[in-house]
């Protein structure tokens, strides 16, 4: 059968995963409900960890051009705002753009990769079978039946793939509903506008067309009920209870509630059934963090996925998208909580808290990175059980830059393969890697932060995390390499075992 993979949602998350099995060269149909790329753009903001995914394969320079650059942001639309400038990464700001324009891009690169999109195409079904799953469709012309070696399922928090394939959801339902409108303003206020009081929260963004996105909550919207649909009358009431003015709203394109539900997949992957974004994990929007971790988690599982079906990894590395990904989902939601807590307790209690922490994000640098870092995805990791592991491994890798090139780590991942980084500068080290799926680079860094001082050689996976360390200073790199990744090229995990050469250092 041939390695084919269908991906039930095109949405952003579903759109760069298709991508990245394209780089990995397995064959990938998407199969989308909607028409159209639907104009009302959910997410509007993309964080410095994705604009770096989008920078190891070499497209995110559309979005730079295009999006708009918030070098802070917000938890909790406390007043003191996080300062992006000391994070480690090449793009230390957020980037406001309408998640329909980055539909029309991703897409753009996924069709240029090869991928096959259907639109007006519905998966209903499954039948799971131990080599295939026989994927049941609903397209323009009628039902129909596909057979792949995988489904994916990035359908949203309603999705079908996950109800299909019995995978538990289980979390709170909303007990908060929140509200936005995209309008015209006659009077905008400052940009980063916001405010918090005892009669309510209120964010006021701009939008790349000339518009405003007001999003906030009430006291009176602490409840479990549905108020019916939002009125342009109503958000101009709202607004000004808050804020003293409405800014002279009008024109209304989106008006919209959404509530706080919380809820994470007891399982990412169940046999041939995947889960990856809204499917796998649904929150309250504070921070603009969805499409980013879901967008994040089609980046931990593309390269594994297509590894599986190349037949370049063992049985085990498929298993650790959820071992990796499913722990990210619960910090999510923790942090969603707090967040909705800080935001929705009205009380002069509440409001202390709030000055609180907004006091020690303002004066405690170390405790405002942190917070950055853990939004912005900057500060997710996979660290190893294995005691005796280095403790790089397992963390994000930096953009390092090299003495004998202008390329940096980000642009030697554009093949979407390992990276072995070399740092001794003999190229003698090193046997002809050509077996193994490997960009390899020769080379001595330009600086060395922290613990990379000591650091000879390095194996970064497809995704930008560390796989393996050594700090061995007579390293056989040709057999560490072998050891770590297996002489057919197997790659033996996410974290990969340590070499006989370096004992202390693998994972």
């Amino acid at each position: 059968m041939e390695k084919h993979v269908v991906i039930a949602g095109g949405g952003p998350v579903g759109l760069w995963l298709a991508a990245e099995l394209r780089l990995g060269g397995a064959s990938v149909t998407v199969l989308e409900e909607r028409a159209d790329i639907d104009q009302r753009s959910k997410a509007l903001t993309i964080h410095p960890r994705t604009l770096e995914v989008l920078a190891s394969r070499g497209v995110h320079e559309p979005f730079l051009a295009e999006g708009m650059r918030i070098p802070a942001g917000h938890f909790a639309a406390l007043d003191s705002r996080l300062d992006f400038s000391p994070l480690d990464t090449p793009f230390p700001f957020t980037l406001a753009l309408p998640q329909a324009r980055t539909e029309e891009l991703l897409e753009v690169h996924a069709y240029a990769l090869g991928a096959r999109i259907q639109r007006r195409h519905r998966v209903t079904g499954f039948n799971e079978r131990p080599e295939s799953v026989i994927v049941q469709v609903e397209g323009p012309e009628g039902p129909y039946e596909v057979e792949a070696a995988y489904l994916v399922g990035c359908d949203g928090s309603r999705s079908v793939v996950r109800s299909m394939a019995g995978i538990e959801f289980p979390g709170t339902d909303s007990s908060v509903l929140g509200w936005l409108g995209d309008v015209s303003l006659t009077n905008p206020p400052r940009p980063g506008f916001s405010t918090f009081g005892q009669s309510g929260v209120l964010m006021v963004v701009p939008l790349p067309d000339g518009k405003y996105r007001l999003v906030g909550v009430t006291p009176q919207d602490v409840r479990t009920d549905w108020p019916g649909d939002l009125s342009l009358d109503e958000l101009r009431a709202t607004v000004t209870s808050i804020a003293g003015q409405d800014f002279g709203m009008h024109d209304p394109v989106w008006l919209s509630r959404f509530g706080n539900a919380t809820r994470l997949a007891e399982h990412y992957r169940r046999g041939r059934i995947l889960l990856a974004g809204d499917a796998a994990h649904q929150h309250f929007p504070a921070g603009g963090v969805g499409m980013n971790v879901g967008i994040q988690d089609a980046a931990n599982l593309g390269w594994k996925l297509a590894a599986t079906l190349r037949g370049s990894a063992t049985g085990d590395l498929l298993d650790t998208y959820h071992t990796e990904r499913h722990p990210v989902g619960i910090d999510l939601a923790e942090a969603s909580h707090a967040q909705v807590a800080l935001m929705t307790g009205f009380t002069p209690q509440n409001l202390a808290l709030r000055s609180l922490i907004g006091k020690m994000i303002a004066t405690e640098a170390s405790f405002s990175k942190a917070l950055a870092e853990r939004l912005t995805g900057l500060g997710v990791g996979y660290p190893s059980a294995a005691p005796s592991a280095h403790p790089l491994i397992g963390t994000r890798a930096p953009d390092l830059s090299f003495t004998n090139t202008d390329d940096t780590l980000l642009t030697l991942l554009r093949p979407a393969r390992h990276v072995l980084l070399n740092l001794t500068g003999e190229d003698d080290l090193l046997a002809d890697p050509s077996a193994v799926e490997l960009v390899v680079h020769t080379g001595r860094l330009t600086d060395t932060p922290g613990e990379w001082s000591t650091v000879r050689a390095a194996l970064i996976r497809p995704d930008g995390y560390i796989a393996w360390i050594s700090t061995d200073p007579g390293i056989n790199l040709a057999a560490a390499v072998e050891q770590a990744i297996g002489p057919a090229g197997l790659v033996r995990g996410a974290r990969l075992t340590p070499s006989s050469t370096a004992e202390n250092d693998g994972a």
